[in-house]
């Protein structure tokens, strides 16, 4: 797989498949070895709900990695070329897992009867800002948060770069959210499940016809794109048949679908949707307090949810255990793939963009209350406004980074590009 960071996007037609690399078995076992091992430590130390949800990480960074599926990608294509297949699939995912929540959350019951709570956040300044610096920082750190921990697992060293600035915007953004939250205007938690009288069937309904009227706007996007035709985004797959579950690659419309599935069974398991950001900001505050500084002493770590989850540490923390399987699960199906291949040389000016993009992400996705995935695909499927509201303002970010990626030395997308 082509860095995430690379100068110029690859460019294959659909019909022609990739050369296949040999497994690279030893470093597959490696992975194996490794999850199994941090997986029963996980169990021993913080029970068995944090060691599932480590187990439902891992299989997020097989799909992820095995679909290739994008939301930095997706909107380059989208305001690039008027590429609409990407945005497609994010409803496709949407729209599943909006259907599997909803049950869920009208019952409010999770695994051991545990509470099941929707992922809602205040309309405010924080969201429309950070969500705006998050589409920024996507186009100039070559990924997104989901994106970040796959490439990074799949042996994407120049993404390292990009994930150090992530948790230090994370953590910048952790010290300042107050000021976000507390001191600029905002409005409540809308929920679409208390703005008309049906509750979450009329929540869902709402919920499937915007679904519905961006598909479309899609495809009336690409007709507007005076003749030329539209390329294709699937990536021609190195095996056929059931070897195709290992060595890739899978069609964007599967990875929507699993995806969607093993959110709804996060939902489940942990009674909230799946998130990545919140533990970014966890490892870069407890490497402050490492250094002597009194991170506790910040108004949100003061807050009695977020303490609990500081004093708990990162094996008992959800977002931590599923990062580090996602990280770990990437691994294992990049070398299966034969795909796993470490990058020594990282341009300069592509270094720069992997810091200020990931310094902009993380720090965004802290003061909007997430970033792709717990903002915009678990906002949307919980019926919360916020996300509709994060996803918009990303889109517009990623108009403004695309105007800044040719100052690092960045490509945009050109008409014929098939992958970006």
């Amino acid at each position: 797989m082509a860095s995430l960071l690379d100068r110029t996007p690859q460019v294959r037609p659909a019909s022609q498949a990739p050369t296949a690399n040999p497994p690279q078995l030893g470093i597959a076992l490696a992975g194996l070895v490794g999850a199994l091992a941090l997986g029963t430590l996980i169990w021993q130390r913080s029970g068995q709900v944090p060691a599932v949800l480590f187990a439902i990480g891992t299989a997020l960074g097989f799909v992820l990695f095995h679909s290739r599926f994008g939301f930095t990608s997706a909107w380059r294509q989208l305001v690039s070329v008027r590429q609409g297949a990407g945005l497609r699939a994010h409803m496709l995912m949407i729209a599943v897992a909006a259907t599997l929540f909803a049950p869920v959350l009208a019952n409010g019951v999770a695994w051991y009867d545990a509470p099941a709570a929707p992922t809602l956040a205040p309309l405010g300044f924080g969201v429309v800002v950070g969500a705006f610096l998050f589409g920024v920082g996507m186009q100039l750190g070559g990924s997104c948060a989901s994106g970040t921990l796959f490439a990074v697992g799949s042996g994407q060293t120049a993404i390292l770069i990009t994930l150090g600035g992530f948790v230090a915007g994370s953590t910048l953004g952790a010290l300042h959210f107050p000021f976000w939250t507390n001191d600029l205007p905002s409005h409540p938690p809308v929920s679409l499940t208390t703005v008309q009288p049906f509750g979450y069937l009329g929540a869902w309904v709402l919920t499937m016809a915007v679904v519905g009227a961006i598909v479309g706007l899609t495809y009336a996007l690409a007709r507007g794109r005076a003749g030329r035709p539209v390329p294709p985004v699937d990536r021609a797959p190195v095996a056929r048949g059931a070897a195709r579950a290992v060595r890739g690659s899978w069609p964007l419309w599967v990875g929507a679908l699993l995806l969607a599935g093993l959110n709804a069974l996060t939902l489940w398991v942990s009674g909230g949707a799946w998130g990545v950001t919140f533990a970014f900001s966890l490892w870069g505050s407890k490497l402050l307090d490492a250094l002597g500084v009194d991170v506790t002493s910040w108004t949100f770590w003061q807050d009695p949810v977020n303490a609990a989850k500081y004093q708990a540490g990162f094996l008992a923390e959800k977002t931590s255990v599923m990062d580090l399987g996602i990280i770990l699960g990437a691994l294992v199906a990049s070398a299966l793939a034969g795909a796993f291949v470490v990058h020594r040389r990282i341009p300069g000016r592509l270094a720069l963009g992997a810091v200020v993009g990931g310094i902009m992400m993380g720090y965004g996705a802290r003061i909007a209350f997430g970033c792709n995935i717990g903002a915009y695909f678990g906002g949307i499927a919980s019926f919360s406004l916020h996300g509709w509201l994060w996803g918009a303002m990303a889109l517009l970010g990623t108009v403004a980074g695309l105007r800044l990626r040719p100052l690092l030395g960045l490509a945009n997308p050109k008409p014929t590009d098939s992958v970006c």
